[in-house]
């Protein structure tokens, strides 16, 4: 798309002016000449605009096998509205034969140096681009240049990539200084039937998980999914059994902001009516005693986030236990491969012999940024020495555990 003309100096700018620079020009033409393929690309600064996009949108995510669902439209858009404020929106956009074939979603920040950082912050585990996988091999190479022009303040800072993801291939194209970083560990599984995960365990520990299954059936406790207009009283009753859950106990406190709220019961509410999302909900005497949800893409289902009675502990009932029988019978049939537990190494997870897998940091930078770089990459590693230090320190029994974000928190 060729640039528009400026307006004249002291010249009204018009409707049709306005809505035009809702798409900022990076590159009028991008050729690969590698197959001769062309592309435009354009950067979208306006929120409204970027709502509109999730037809089309929603087209990539379903053409990228690597997405995770925190990249699905309805995610970014909702946590948008929500955690915005007075961010400034980057949305890059790539197309060719005007049909889009390469996205990501980016804003500004200063921490302490200008990067530019995906939409979703500490409330999403995995950050990625998008990639069409059957233009994959010229689109990235475009989505790179694209962003070495977008970059010219501002060091490129994608965390949480999970291992395989689009974003590996920016920085194998990358034409500047980059730097790939480990990031948070995450636990997985494979996606089968409870039957398959039992078979993983231990012969003891396999039994004393079937005993904790027969006292869950004798509880007599009841698994429904909630769909449609059902969907945000269901969010609501999870958070509030969120809340009960971890009463006076460390908790995420964003996960009890108003604005979490909204942000999850919009984002749920759409994605379930995509197939993208799931709320799960466990009843007792007809009253709800615990809620999860889970998030979809078209390879991966991940456990985000539960709520519980406190008194289902007190009748010996196994919580984990219960979400994972219950998300392991429909997600095993899903055709998905993956059951992630997403961030964090709580001692539970280890329960079921989930595999270790961390996520990565990229860094990239246009020359002139090198010393930027170099030294957001020093301050990771510094902060990854303290750390060691404070896990060190906790085994022996000098520091408490900290509960860490990610997954069910």
């Amino acid at each position: 798309m060729a640039p528009a003309p400026a307006p004249a100096p002291g010249a009204r700018v018009g409707a049709a002016a306005r809505r035009a620079a809702r798409y900022l020009p990076v590159a009028a033409l991008v050729t690969v000449s590698r197959s001769g393929a062309a592309f435009t690309t354009e950067v979208c600064r306006d929120p409204a605009r970027f709502a509109e996009l999730a037809p089309e949108w929603g087209r990539l995510y379903r053409r990228c096998g690597t997405a995770t669902p925190f990249q699905h439209h309805a995610w970014l858009a909702s946590w948008w509205r929500s955690y915005g404020g007075r961010r400034r929106l980057r949305v890059l956009l790539v197309r060719r034969s005007g049909e889009l074939v390469a996205a990501v979603a980016l804003m500004p920040a200063h921490r302490p140096l200008p990067v530019l950082v995906p939409l979703g912050g500490p409330l999403a585990d995995f950050s990625d681009v998008l990639l069409a996988d059957e233009h994959a091999d010229t689109a990235a190479p475009a989505l790179a240049g694209a962003l070495h022009q977008l970059a010219r303040t501002a060091v490129i800072d994608l965390r949480e990539v999970r291992p395989g993801a689009a974003a590996e291939r920016i920085h194998d194209c990358w034409r500047g200084p980059k730097r790939w970083l480990a990031d948070s560990v995450c636990l997985e599984l494979p996606a089968v039937p409870l039957d398959g995960l039992l078979a993983r365990l231990p012969a003891g520990r396999a039994q004393r998980t079937r005993a904790k299954l027969r006292k869950l059936d004798a509880l007599g406790i009841e698994v429904r999914e909630a769909t449609g207009d059902e969907v945000p009283a269901a969010v609501a009753r999870l958070l509030a059994l969120h809340r009960r859950q971890w009463e006076g106990r460390g908790v995420t406190a964003e996960h009890l902001s108003e604005r979490f709220a909204a942000h999850l019961t919009r984002a749920v509410t759409a994605m379930s009516g995509s197939g993208d999302a799931r709320v799960t909900e466990f009843t007792l005497a007809g009253e709800v005693v615990a809620a999860d949800v889970t998030l979809m893409s078209g390879r991966l289902a991940g456990g985000y986030l539960y709520g519980a009675d406190p008194a289902l502990r007190e009748r010996k009932a196994d919580v984990a236990t219960m979400l994972l029988r219950a998300g392991a019978g429909w997600i095993g049939a899903s055709g998905r491969t993956t059951l992630s537990m997403l961030r964090g190494n709580e001692p539970y997870k280890h329960h079921w012999r989930p595999e270790t897998v961390t996520n990565q940091r990229l860094l990239l930078a246009r020359p002139a940024l090198a010393p930027s770089l170099h030294l957001l990459a020093a301050r990771a590693a510094g902060r990854e020495r303290l750390a060691g230090l404070v896990r060190r320190a906790r085994d022996d029994g000098r520091a408490p555990a900290v509960r860490r974000g990610g997954g069910r928190g």
